[in-house]
C-alpha cells in the first residue's frame, strides 16, 4: 500500500477529515473530530511509514505477540493504541483491516447524535 492508497481508503470512510494539529508533518485522520490515525509523512518519504491506529486493548496485546511490525503506540497511550509499521510483516490487507478496527472503535465512542449525524 502505498500513501495514496492509504489516503483513498481513509478518506473513503464515512465522516473522515484530516488535520495538522501538531506539526506539518503528522497526518491525524478523525472521525467525528476524534483521531483515529496519525502518521508521519517525512516518514513515507523515507519509506519507512507507519501509522498510530486505536485498538481494543486485549486485541492490541495479541496483536504485538503476533506481529514484529506491531509495537505499543509511539508518543500514544500504550494501552490503546498500536504503531504499525508498514513493509513488516503485517500485509496491506492486515493494514486495512486495522485501519477499520481503529475507525470503528472511535465512531462507536461518538455520541449517538453525531454518529447519526455522519451516517
Amino acid at each position: 500500500m502505498d500513501i495514496q492508497q492509504f489516503y483513498e481508503f481513509c478518506l473513503s470512510k464515512k465522516g473522515v477529515t484530516e488535520h495538522f494539529p501538531f506539526d506539518e508533518d503528522t497526518l491525524v485522520l478523525k472521525v467525528g473530530g476524534k483521531m483515529f490515525c496519525l502518521t508521519s509523512l517525512t516518514e513515507w518519504e523515507k519509506g519507512t511509514p507507519s501509522l498510530n491506529l486505536k485498538c481494543d486493548p486485549e486485541r492490541a496485546q495479541e496483536l504485538r505477540a503476533e506481529y514484529e511490525a506491531i509495537i505499543p503506540g509511539w508518543h500514544m497511550s500504550k494501552i490503546h493504541w498500536n504503531t504499525v509499521a508498514f513493509n513488516g510483516d503485517v500485509s496491506d490487507k492486515m493494514m486495512r483491516e486495522l485501519i477499520d478496527h481503529s475507525y470503528e472503535l472511535v465512531f462507536k465512542s461518538l455520541t449517538k447524535k453525531v454518529q447519526a449525524e455522519i451516517q
